[in-house]
């Protein structure tokens, strides 16, 4: 994976597990592709007067995801508490994306897909904001 061979060329080394690190990334980049792709397929449906907020969320969790990962890509002069709070707002939006594609997934699976990315990704957000608290006192943070 090409992320992970940044981070092994990065000047500065990555402290962390570069593997978690990456993992999450990926994640991220996935899940914002996912949630783009839904809100996409709900514009498509017949019934798309009832998919409003299910595309609000799909659109908001894209969008911070991908910040997300950018943020996280990023190894010079990282500051820690910006890392935990945009991870921890990251898992928040992709917890609701979840909950709110739920509500639709019997009728569309294009919204389980997206239920899933999005719990996989809170998931992986949610170990790596562990890992960051069990090593607050590394040079990444």
């Amino acid at each position: 994976m090409k992320t992970s061979e940044m981070f092994a060329a990065h000047p500065r080394k990555l402290t962390m597990d570069v593997t978690a690190v990456t993992e999450c990334v990926s994640s991220l980049v996935e899940c914002a592709d996912v949630c783009t792709c839904c809100a996409d397929a709900c514009l498509g449906e017949a019934t798309v007067q009832n998919l409003t907020k299910c595309i609000r969320l799909n659109l908001d969790c894209a969008d911070i995801c991908q910040a997300t990962a950018r943020v996280l890509s990023r190894q010079t002069e990282a500051i820690p508490q910006l890392l935990r709070t945009q991870l921890e707002s990251c898992a928040v939006a992709c917890r609701l994306c979840m909950q709110e594609c739920e509500v639709h997934s019997e009728m569309h699976q294009h919204c389980r897909i997206c239920r899933s990315s999005c719990q996989s990704c809170e998931k992986i957000c949610q170990d790596l904001i562990s890992r960051l608290s069990e090593g607050t006192r590394t040079t990444f943070l």
